[in-house]
């Protein structure tokens, strides 16, 4: 059996609009040159690859040049094909296991809420990033 591919539109429900993103229904683990090779083939901004397991699925992203620690749309796009396929019953969770950790989707009515890993604010000194501020000043003032 071969495997399914998707391109999604997320962020809208409009065809051709949105963030587009291809989806791969993995039947078994893959090499991450052959996971390359693919997304390097679909030519999108990102490429998921879902692998079925125990507590969920393993997610990857790719672009067509480098594997991604996380991408938002191709994590709705993944979702929405579990979804839409039967993968997942409507009230069950899309539980994804990631470089950047747990991601967990449900939908809600219409919509898929997502729950992304976040960083506590930190305090910070106003002059803790003059340098990035003053280098890239210094750039735009050169002439092109």
């Amino acid at each position: 059996m071969g495997l399914k591919f998707f391109q999604v539109d997320s962020f809208t429900d409009t065809p051709f609009r949105g963030n587009p993103a291809a989806v791969c229904l993995l039947t078994g683990p893959r090499e991450t040159g052959w996971m390359k090779d693919v997304a390097h083939e679909m030519n999108l901004s990102e490429t998921a690859f879902v692998l079925k397991r125990l507590d969920g699925f393993s997610l990857r992203w790719f672009t067509p040049t480098v594997e991604v620690e996380l991408c938002g749309h191709a994590t709705l796009a993944s979702a929405h094909i579990l979804w839409e396929t039967g993968e997942l019953k409507p009230e069950e969770r899309a539980i994804f296991h990631t470089l950047s950790g747990k991601l967990v989707a449900e939908r809600k009515g219409d919509w898929i809420e997502m729950d992304f890993p976040s960083e506590p604010e930190k305090e910070t000194s106003p002059h803790a990033h003059r340098g990035a501020f003053c280098q890239a000043r210094i750039c735009r003032q050169k002439p092109f």
